[in-house]
């Protein structure tokens, strides 16, 4: 036993390191669909820390209960708990003071150039996009009156997030699912905050 544990017990211990890292430190997770656009894209792979403190503007993956199944979703945390959010065409404020969102420039300048509907047109089609669907993004698109509108379209509304809450949007605001439709989202079901891009290669980077 003793040679046993001289010649393989630094080999063992590593890996035993590595695995337990992996269920209690960080994990891989997969983007799935076009709502972070253009800062991650679908089928986009990323590094996730789990024991991360979770802070305004960070990227983080969230468990989602759509139709009865829980998925993880990727989002930006735009409130804290007990923040009060305004947007005002496309402004930004988080009590009484205004915040620039600099990941959102591209998108927005499409949108007001007349370029984003043919952006969403270009999407390639998948088993998670449908025809329909890519349909349905170009007239959001076209009757968007800001890129941030609340649920029922308007491009100024107001939310103050609960305590102990986060409010968790897309990049890709018209067409991102997120806290404006499902509500806010509990600590325990944000799974931790995406710091890694991986996968493609050409675009490995850490994520600000």
């Amino acid at each position: 036993m003793k040679n046993f544990l001289k010649e393989w017990g630094i080999f063992i211990a590593i890996i035993a390191i590595a695995v337990l890292s992996r269920i209690f430190i960080w994990s891989l997770v997969v983007v799935d669909g076009h709502s972070m656009d253009p800062t991650l894209a679908d089928r986009q792979r990323l590094v996730l820390v789990k024991t991360a403190k979770i802070n305004r503007f960070d990227i983080v993956v969230a468990k989602e209960t759509s139709d009865g199944q829980n998925k993880d979703i990727v989002k930006r945390v735009i409130g804290m708990p007990g923040d009060k959010i305004t947007f005002d065409h496309d402004k930004l404020t988080i009590d009484g003071k205004v915040y620039n969102e600099p990941y959102l420039k591209d998108f927005k300048k499409q949108l007001a150039d007349g370029q984003l509907e043919k952006t969403y047109a270009a999407y390639p089609l998948t088993k998670d996009l449908a025809s329909a669907d890519r349909s349905y993004f170009v007239q959001l698109a076209q009757q968007a009156k800001a890129f941030t509108v609340s649920n029922s379209s308007s491009p100024v509304f107001s939310v103050t997030v609960p305590k102990g809450q986060y409010f968790l949007m897309g990049d890709n605001r018209i067409v991102s699912r997120d806290s404006r439709a499902v509500g806010t989202f509990s600590r325990k079901d944000i799974v931790g905050e995406a710091k890694l891009r991986i996968w493609p290669l050409n675009k490995i980077s850490l994520l600000k």
